[in-house]
């Protein structure tokens, strides 16, 4: 049976053909002999092993076929209109790189075409601009010799060099080789020529000569699919299943097949402990995350691996993309079992304790080392918030217990971070191990006065919850690590624990994570990027046993959003200054876009009425250009504005969803909060109602210190940054009345 090999241009299938395109390689999987395939050479082709197929009277398939010892492989090129693709197979040409083995698709013009690449003034500057500007590459040290030497063709590297910024080396790239395009922006935006050879495995090969076997010359093209790099452009089909969910993937569907080589790097190798891996929106953490559960699953099938996320929609997106990656893979919905099992931080918290219960553990020891002796007959349960506790709120503390406190520190923000950030990570249950516990980060002085009337405050809360019998998230998540910690001679439920956007994540949520596993190799894989720290306060993993120093690497190559709207998005970042989980400077100007696009659409209006005008318009049109109107989102600060928006657009005649925790369906342009779009993506998205008042919010209860202040300014910055970066191919955003000050430099 014939094996089958897709490309990313064959994955790109217009919707209409695409069920024509599983059936034509479901049978040329069984048998290339079959009647009607009609699979051809083509005449004057400038490749001898390039054919085409019938897919129906109208389409063809253009494919290359390289005979083996015992299967036959053929690599699906894509599918097109009779004539053109006739056209388009004698001009393709399958080869190996001269340089490096790396197997490659290229397209050759016929002979009578100058072999030179037109140069045209949007890849190529003229002399005059030259002279007056200095070429990109060179600037950064690169010279001809470089590119040559990593296997770049020398026609594209010399019009590259030409260059004089990132525009022009994009627009010069549209027909490139892909891992040459990608290895060229990564240069342009100031990687070195070190490091690029190093991201994209460019060693030396011995390419060998040409044979005059087929099968011989079939098998070194064959073996050079394999290098990383050229896994960027090809993928094998397993069976049958995997044709389908390739041509059937959609977006998600390229990225989970096609890795770029540095993220494959991270899926495969084994890392001696924790593991961090961080980058900007859309530069494939999650992605990476997702094949590394599938690696790992298929490396050890026995194995009890948690991926984990902040958020339970998160979660059950990673488990519906596991799903479409790999259908076949071990899962299991219980924990501590074998397989991949799939949940949000706190369900993970009180699954610990549940299956504590079950086995008859007593959790009485694990709940006094939290909360103290009094609180050893509560119950286990969660709440409706982290700063809520059944009925008892920090407010309602506040106003039972806090009026020896100053007027700026009566706060349910400042009790809140103080409680999760200090005394339960801390395990403090009494006040004089309050007045001794040290408070680095907290940005604001408590002398043992202070300490004794926030210690008042708490004690207030916690009695009220004895009474009502619960316990909030954080409180939760201190007991599950305090009993996995206890009873960890007995076992511990995981082998290994894999955590997408963990930015967000509390301290006890880490003390959590570090106790569900031992310490050993691929214990920890940790996905986050500070930039998208939107709920959580500034963590230092280190405080909780998991040291990352020297297992800690960053994409900055953005695979989803356009350079344009990456831009803008950058410009909102601009104004604060982040730190990620090691305590080290975040640096986003390193990030660069694959993709080019329409600049932002950006304006106010006069008013809230305009402004919804204005929206439905650009909604109407939007969704009379496709048939996905699912793909169209209006993202906004909070649910009182998300049903405004949902209301108004509605009496301006138009059909949209408020969606909050549901999945989204097909059928309507959605409307939900920046908070909720994290994790998703569309094709167009409208920032509406970006205006002051509206984001940033009020903030009043982070004013108990410049640092708190600051850092919720900075949650902020980074929520208006998730939100921009939902979009892949456009972007548009309005206000009424003042524009919002996070605005200022991402429009000047």
């Amino acid at each position: 049976m014939p094996i089958i090999v897709m490309t990313k241009q064959g994955s790109k299938l217009d919707a209409s053909i695409k069920k024509k395109a599983y059936s034509f390689l479901e049978k040329l999987a069984e048998d290339d002999t079959t009647l009607g395939l009609h699979i051809e050479p083509i005449q004057n082709s400038a490749d001898p092993k390039v054919r085409t197929g019938r897919v129906d009277q109208a389409y063809r398939a253009v494919l290359f076929r390289l005979p083996g010892e015992q299967e036959t492989t053929y690599v699906f090129y894509g599918i097109w209109m009779h004539d053109d693709a006739i056209a388009i197979a004698k001009k393709v040409v399958l080869e190996l790189n001269p340089v490096n083995g790396i197997t490659e698709i290229r397209t050759v013009e016929p002979a009578e075409i100058s072999k030179v690449t037109p140069v045209v003034t949007a890849r190529v500057p003229d002399q005059r601009t030259i002279t007056q500007q200095p070429a990109l590459l060179a600037a950064h040290g690169v010279t001809l010799p470089d590119l040559l030497d990593l296997g770049i063709d020398q026609n594209l590297a010399e019009n590259a060099l030409q260059v004089t910024d990132e525009d022009g080396l994009e627009a010069l790239l549209s027909d490139a080789v892909e891992w040459q395009g990608m290895a060229l922006i990564e240069l342009g935006a100031g990687t070195s020529v070190t490091d690029v050879r190093d991201h994209f495995s460019l060693t030396k090969h011995a390419v060998p000569a040409t044979s005059t076997s087929p099968v011989s010359a079939s098998a070194a093209i064959v073996a050079g699919m394999s290098h990383p790099a050229a896994q960027m452009t090809f993928a094998y089909a397993a069976n049958n299943d995997e044709l389908r969910r390739i041509i059937e993937g959609g977006d998600f569907g390229a990225w989970r097949v096609w890795l770029h080589p540095e993220q494959r790097r991270y899926v495969d190798k084994t890392w001696n402990g924790p593991f961090r891996l961080s980058g900007g929106a859309g530069t494939g953490k999650t992605v990476v995350v997702l094949h590394r559960a599938a690696e790992l699953a298929r490396r050890h099938p026995h194995a009890r691996i948690i991926l984990t996320t902040f958020t339970t929609n998160l979660a059950t997106a990673l488990s519906t993309q596991l799903n479409h990656l790999d259908p076949t893979l071990p899962r299991t919905q219980n924990l501590a079992e074998p397989g991949i099992h799939i949940t949000g931080i706190d369900a993970l918290a009180s699954a610990v304790l549940r299956n504590a219960a079950r086995a008859g553990q007593d959790l009485s020891e694990d709940i006094i080392a939290v909360l103290g002796s009094e609180a050893a007959g509560s119950a286990v349960t969660g709440s409706n918030a982290p700063t809520r506790i059944g009925g008892v709120s920090w407010r309602d503390a506040l106003d039972v217990a806090g009026s020896a406190l100053p007027p700026e520190l009566q706060s349910e923000s400042f009790m809140a971070a103080e409680y999760g950030s200090v005394i339960l990570p801390n395990l403090i249950t009494t006040r004089e191990q309050y007045y001794r516990a040290r408070r680095p980060g907290r940005g604001v002085a408590l002398d043992r006065g202070r300490r004794k009337a926030v210690w008042e405050v708490v004690q207030a809360r916690r009695a009220q919850a004895r009474i009502d019998g619960v316990h909030d998230f954080a409180e939760t998540s201190a007991i599950a690590a305090a009993h996995l910690r206890r009873t960890a001679d007995t076992g511990l439920p995981a082998d290994h624990v894999l955590v997408d956007e963990g930015q967000d994540l509390s301290a006890t949520h880490w003390q959590l994570l570090r106790a569900l596993v031992a310490e050993h190799p691929d214990d920890l894989f940790i996905a986050e990027d500070s930039h998208q720290r939107i709920y959580g306060r500034r963590i230092v993993l280190s405080q909780f046993g998991i040291r990352i120093v020297g297992r800690s690497q960053r994409l900055t190559l953005n695979y989803r959003t356009t350079a344009e709207n990456l831009a803008f998005a950058l410009r909102v970042l601009s104004g604060g200054s982040y730190t990620d989980l090691e305590e080290t400077a975040e640096d986003s100007t390193a990030y660069r876009s694959a993709r080019r696009g329409k600049s932002p659409a950006i304006g106010g209006r006069d008013s809230l009425r305009s402004e919804l005008d204005h929206t439905a318009t650009l909604l109407q049109t939007w969704s009379d250009a496709t048939d996905a109107p699912e793909t169209l989102a209006v993202l906004v600060r909070d649910r009182f504005q998300r049903d405004r928006v949902v209301n108004g657009l509605a009496e301006r005649g138009l059909a949209v969803r408020a969606v909050d925790r549901e999945e989204i369906k097909p059928g309507q342009p959605v409307v939900m909060t920046m908070h909720r779009a994290k994790g998703t993506e569309f094709s167009k998205v409208l920032l509406f109602g970006i205006n002051e008042g509206s984001i940033p919010a009020g903030l009043k209860d982070e004013k108990y210190s410049d640092d708190a202040w600051n850092d919720a300014l900075l949650r902020e910055r980074s929520l208006l940054y998730v939100a921009a970066t939902r979009a892949r191919d456009e972007l548009a955003v309005t206000w009424s009345g003042d524009a919002s000050s996070l605005l200022s430099a991402a429009t000047e």
